[in-house]
């Protein structure tokens, strides 16, 4: 029932004291299990279950047609969807599957015409509702700005039709311009309406990771050293705060990666260029590391990284070396996300992505709901 929890909270605020609200608020885990690891992550997570306050199978794919794919075979009697349906019952676990689009110009088309817009409402819903989902999480990214004004009104309608279901929302994590620009944009516009998600979505997804180099200040005090993060401390702390300016502090989740990339180290004048060549799960690069026997460092970031001397051979005939740089998120860097969140006082962490591939010693750092 959530459209009472508010009115509930305030009523418990004005007869409970203070240290037993601080304990009736415990943090909260969510988690996303993709659907092209559907199978194993699902094995991975039930046994493990009482950890979340929600999972979410990622998931629903929107066509550019406003039509819905059920990548992760949710709505089948699959035996991957059937277990973790049933175990997420047992535990008092929320369903709450993913619906995805990054298709910036196909989600105008269709969020921006009124007879559209509407009928992707009414079909998500009724996903819902037919399945007996406790709600639905829409991530929808690569927006234009100009959209926003139209995302706003989806979100408003789809809150609406959902009545007592769960509106979760992934949202881009929001670099502050200071920090992003060195000259800031006059006119810098968003593909988000923070008040509105504020208003119209019960829990927000901050998806505070793949900083990369949109930092500068902190790129800057990285002094010279290779800083390629996917999320420092120091950056979602950051993003936080600005976020919790316009959206409660209750309703946000910190986003939380469990992997990594490798890019080529190039040296510049002043630093490094970054050319990416894929994301990868640690074991990837534990076992690289064991390999070239090399240890891996905790980096300014809280991260692991190291650098290696790789060589690559061109057309067959040509062979060059060349610095690469693997950096990744571990069990540690979780954690120390976890307890960011508890002192920023949100409402809990997201864990992007859980497929079996995570640094395993997530499971002993994470606590059990209540």
């Amino acid at each position: 029932m959530r459209r009472l929890l508010p009115s509930l909270f305030l009523f418990l605020l004005l007869i409970v004291p203070g240290g037993v609200r601080a304990a009736a608020q415990p943090l909260e885990i969510a988690g996303w299990i993709p659907y092209w690891r559907a199978a194993i992550g699902t094995a991975d997570v039930l046994p493990h279950l009482k950890t979340f306050s929600a999972i979410m199978p990622f998931g629903y794919i929107v066509q550019n047609d406003g039509t819905l794919h059920d990548a992760f075979d949710l709505g089948t009697t699959s035996t991957t969807a059937l277990a973790l349906i049933a175990s997420a019952k047992a535990t008092k676990t929320r369903m709450i599957p993913t619906v995805m689009w990054s298709n910036g110009a196909a989600i105008h088309a269709i969020l921006s015409s009124g007879p559209d817009r509407r009928a992707l409402e009414d079909r998500i819903a009724a996903l819902v509702m037919d399945n007996g989902f406790d709600g639905i999480d829409i991530d929808f990214e690569n927006k234009y700005a100009k959209t926003k004004p139209y995302f706003s009104l989806f979100l408003k309608g789809l809150y609406s039709r959902l009545g007592k279901k769960w509106v979760y929302c992934s949202i881009e994590a929001r670099t502050p311009p200071s920090s992003a620009f060195d000259v800031i944009p006059p006119d810098l516009e968003y593909a988000n309406d923070f008040t509105a998600i504020n208003k119209y979505c019960d829990r927000v997804e901050i998806m505070a990771y793949d900083q990369g180099t949109i930092d500068l200040r902190l790129n800057s005090a990285a002094n010279a050293a290779p800083y390629i993060p996917i999320a420092d401390p120091k950056w979602v702390q950051k993003v936080i705060a600005l976020t919790a300016k316009s959206i409660a502090k209750n309703k946000i989740l910190i986003g939380v990666p469990t992997y990594g990339y490798e890019y080529d180290l190039v040296p510049l004048t002043q630093g490094y260029r970054y050319d990416i060549d894929w994301a990868f799960n640690p074991r990837y690069a534990t076992e690289l590391a064991s390999s070239l026997g090399i240890t891996p460092v905790r980096n300014s970031a809280g991260e692991l990284s190291y650098t290696y001397a790789a060589t690559s051979t061109e057309d067959g005939t040509a062979t060059t070396t060349l610095m690469r740089i693997a950096w990744w998120s571990d069990a540690q860097a979780i954690q120390d996300k976890l307890k960011l969140a508890k002192t920023l006082g949100v409402r809990g962490i997201a864990i992007f992505k859980l497929d079996g591939g995570e640094d395993q010693n997530l499971w002993k750092i994470l606590p059990t709901k209540h």
